[in-house]
C-alpha cells in the first residue's frame, strides 16, 4: 500500500480497538451513555440494506469485526489489515473467507468480484488516496457500495479528531462526513440506498474511477 493510505497511527488505533469495536455499533460499554437519538434504529436499517443486497461475489474492504460482513449474501470475502479485527470476524462470520491485506492495491484479480462493499473506510482516505482506492475497487468489481458517516449539524465535514481508548492511549484519525448527494457525486453518480442522521449508503455501478458507467 502506498505510504499514507491508512497510516500507521490509524492502523494502530483500529488494531487495538478490535476487541471492543462492536460496542460502537451496539451502544454498549463506553458508548452506552452517549446521546445518539435514533442510532439503534439506523444500525438496524444498515443491517437491512446489507442483507437486502442481491447475492453475489462480494469483497468487503476493511471488514473489521465483520459486523456488516456477515449480513452480506453470496460468496463473501472480508479484507482487513488488522489481524485482531480479523480474529474477531472469524468468530462472528464463520462463513466468510477472510484475507489480511491492504486496500491499495487490492490483492485480487481483475473482475474477481461482482461487488465491492466497504463500511466506514472511504471517509478515512485522504484526497490522493481516494482516487487510488476507487480505481482498485472498480478494477476488481463492477459495483461499489459505500457505507459511511452522515454529515449532521454541529459536525465539521472533515478533520483530525483525537480518539482515546480505555487504556488512555490517544490517536489522531482523519475523518470525513457526507451527505448522500456528496458521496454519490464523489463516486461518479450512484443510487442512494440510505440517507439518515448517522449513516449514508450509496451504490455505484460500472466504469472507471470518477465515472458512472453511462
Amino acid at each position: 500500500m502506498p505510504p499514507g493510505v491508512i497510516g500507521p497511527e490509524m492502523r494502530a488505533y483500529y488494531h487495538r480497538r478490535a476487541p471492543g469495536y462492536d460496542d460502537w455499533w451496539l451502544g454498549k460499554g463506553e458508548f452506552a451513555q452517549r446521546s445518539r437519538p435514533g442510532w439503534a434504529e439506523e444500525v438496524e436499517a444498515l443491517v437491512q440494506v446489507a442483507s437486502g443486497l442481491s447475492p453475489a461475489r462480494v469483497l468487503d474492504v476493511a471488514c473489521g469485526t465483520g459486523f456488516l460482513t456477515r449480513r452480506l449474501r453470496g460468496e463473501v470475502t472480508g479484507l482487513d489489515q488488522s489481524e485482531t479485527m480479523l480474529a474477531v470476524a472469524a468468530e462472528r462470520a464463520p462463513g466468510v473467507r477472510l484475507v489480511r491485506g491492504d486496500a491499495v492495491p487490492l490483492p485480487f484479480a481483475d473482475s474477481e468480484y461482482d461487488r465491492v462493499f466497504t463500511s466506514h473506510f472511504y471517509g478515512h482516505l485522504l484526497p490522493e488516496e481516494r482516487e487510488a482506492f476507487l480505481a482498485e475497487a472498480r478494477r476488481v468489481a463492477g459495483e461499489l457500495v459505500v457505507v459511511d458517516a452522515a454529515l449532521r449539524d454541529g459536525v465539521e465535514p472533515e478533520g483530525w479528531p483525537v480518539r482515546a481508548l480505555a487504556d488512555g492511549t490517544t490517536y489522531r484519525v482523519y475523518k470525513r462526513f457526507f451527505t448522500a448527494e456528496s458521496l454519490a457525486d464523489e463516486l461518479g453518480g450512484g443510487e442512494v440506498l440510505h440517507a439518515g442522521r448517522w449513516f449514508v449508503v450509496v451504490r455505484a455501478v460500472g466504469g472507471p474511477a470518477g465515472s458512472n458507467g453511462d
